[in-house]
């Protein structure tokens, strides 16, 4: 039975352009997603951009252009690494859209109606980097500065709106324990609610603020981003028009970075529970990528562009080394030697390597004709329990031992010695590999799209085609 199922990835705020944390976004995400496509289910998948804030604002008028022009100028080089990662996302939602805007002015009305927002003055710290209050105790922890930003803190005294987030505290914490996967990352939130949630600053006085959507009815104050940002996930299913794709929600899947956790488990459920809305499933949280064991910073020059390592290597390369050689579930290293060690050593020797030598061999040994074995078997149920649990570089790597399996059946049979003396074992073994490869290339099918196509078209019908170089290798 076809079930609807939805994913969705933080939408990244654009003052700058793509970086390896929003690719993570799309291909964790795309993983899941072509996972349940192949168990027929309908999948829809949603991605989409954060317009607005004091960061933009700030970006725009150093460059000179007002802020619409200036997301405007960014948003294809995000839809660009969306189409070059082959991402299969079914929505783009951009916070700038005008019915985006709208729908989020009838959320904010829908919240008040609640009696969950109210006035007050704010008195406290505040870091523009993160569009994000701090509170006295965090800021007084970190020396009141910004440890992602590496920025003083702001001191605001300001009237504002907040959301009553402290009603759902026992929800949140619920929410918490079952929906945050891994569960270490959920741990360290419920900590940081241990006295409760706070009730939290919701908009900012547009003469601070212009460049937002307007709180309805009062002219004077600009949501906060985030209120705006989050409610992307439901404007998409056109929450709260009549007529809603109710069906697709709760989210099964909302994909997150590490750093944005506490906005998504705690703000964001808040206001669900507000609407009146079912809480998402899952909240899958992953780690950052270092490179050589540092963490990526403009200061230190070693930010690495998506963008330009697929153009070298190909998305499915980057797929590849991003899906397996990153914990899913917590931090990772990129080098380049590393990268290329992964391309040489498992995709262009492990994989192709044995993608071609088989074909060759059908074709040399067995007139190229692609019987299916009947002896040929595979246990997957460890790749779809890892599959199932979130952990898609366990599930990749489980994969992989299927295509070691087939490279040690060859080195063990020697095909080339049954055919040399005529033996009547040679074409079971022959119709045992192409059993094996096909079992691969829909083991493949999450993580690697069109290398999974290519090698189902080579190996899929009666006769083996023309066999393409899957993946030349990198030469020094």
């Amino acid at each position: 039975m076809t079930k609807k199922k939805y994913i969705t990835t933080a939408i990244p705020y654009i003052n700058g352009q793509p970086h390896i944390g929003h690719a993570m976004d799309y291909l964790l995400a795309d993983v899941w997603a072509r996972y349940e496509k192949q168990q027929n289910n309908e999948v829809r998948y949603c991605a989409g951009t954060d317009e607005h804030g004091a960061k933009v604002e700030q970006k725009a008028a150093e460059t000179g252009v007002s802020p619409q022009e200036f997301v405007d100028g960014l948003v294809p080089s995000f839809q660009e690494l969306i189409k070059k990662l082959n991402a299969s996302n079914t929505d783009f939602v951009r916070t700038t859209d005008v019915e985006h805007k709208r729908r989020v002015q009838e959320i904010w009305q829908k919240l008040d109606k609640a009696g969950l927002i109210y006035k007050d003055t704010y008195e406290g710290w505040y870091c523009v980097g993160c569009e994000g209050y701090v509170t006295e105790t965090e800021a007084k922890e970190a020396n009141y500065t910004c440890k992602d930003h590496q920025k003083s803190l702001e001191k605001l005294s300001e009237d504002n709106y907040y959301l009553k987030v402290s009603k759902y505290t026992d929800e949140i914490r619920d929410f918490i324990k079952k929906a945050v996967v891994p569960e270490f990352r959920g741990r360290e939130l419920l900590e940081l609610i241990k006295d409760g949630a706070k009730d939290v600053s919701i908009s900012r006085p547009k003469d601070k603020l212009s460049w937002g959507i307007s709180v309805p009815n009062d002219d004077t104050q600009t949501m906060y981003v985030w209120i705006d940002a989050l409610s992307n996930y439901i404007t998409a299913l056109d929450y709260p028009d009549n007529g809603w794709s109710a069906d697709f929600w709760p989210a099964d899947v909302q994909v997150i970075g590490k750093d944005i956790l506490r906005f998504h488990a705690i703000i964001w459920p808040a206001m669900l529970l507000g609407l009146g809305l079912e809480l998402p499933k899952n909240l899958l949280v992953h780690g950052h990528v270092l490179t050589g064991g540092t963490k990526m910073s403009k200061s230190l020059g070693n930010v690495v562009d998506p963008l330009a390592i697929i153009d070298k290597y190909g998305a499915e390369a980057f797929r590849y080394y991003f899906a397996r050689h990153i914990p899913t579930f917590d931090d990772g290293d990129f080098t380049v030697d590393k990268f290329e060690a992964a391309y040489n050593g498992e995709l262009a020797n492990d994989l192709g390597n044995l993608v071609s030598r088989t074909a060759n061999m059908v074709k040399r040994f067995v007139g190229g004709s692609t019987t299916v074995s009947e002896n040929f078997s595979w246990d997957k149920s460890e790749f779809e329990k890892h599959m199932s649990n979130f952990r898609f570089d366990l599930a990749l790597e489980n994969a992989w031992r299927l295509t070691h399996h087939l490279n040690q059946y060859i080195d063990e049979k020697k095909p080339w010695e049954l055919n040399k003396a005529k033996s009547n074992e040679l074409s079971e073994v022959m119709s045992y590999l192409v059993a094996g490869l096909i079992e691969l290339s829909k083991l493949l099918v999450p993580f690697l799209p069109d290398t999974s196509a290519k090698i189902k078209e080579i190996f899929g019908g009666d006769m083996v085609s023309d066999t393409p170089i899957l993946f030349p290798r990198i030469e020094k």
